[in-house]
């Protein structure tokens, strides 16, 4: 699962050599913060992996803190409160990935139907 928050990028994972915890795994450590410290755990640097920083989480604890974020939603444009918060280089690279993402729209997603 991919998720993009105010803080960053996280993936989360269920390795099958660590099945009882969620691995999420960030390219930055600003991205795991708040994570790890609601979870009260170390972020590890993973240097030779596909993502250099992870945590382990239970997926209570995984589940618990992706509602807090949900629930705590207090912006219009996602990517327009990015460029406010973290900056226009970031909120750059989040256009990239919408506009790549772009291309996996239905075929109908914009056409209109009678009456509507």
């Amino acid at each position: 699962m991919w998720i993009f928050t105010e803080t960053g990028f996280i993936s989360a994972v269920r390795k099958d050599d660590r099945p009882e915890v969620i691995t999420v795994r960030a390219r930055d450590r600003e991205s795991l913060q708040p994570l790890a410290g609601v979870a009260g755990v170390e972020i590890a640097k993973s240097p030779h992996g596909d993502y250099p920083y992870r945590t382990f989480v239970t997926p209570e604890v995984f589940a618990a803190w992706v509602s807090e974020v949900a629930l705590s939603l207090e912006y219009d444009n996602f990517k327009s409160h990015i460029a406010r918060t973290k900056g226009y280089d970031y909120a750059h690279t989040l256009g990239s990935v919408w506009s790549v993402m772009l291309e996996t729209e239905d075929e109908d997603a914009r056409s209109v139907a009678a009456g509507e």
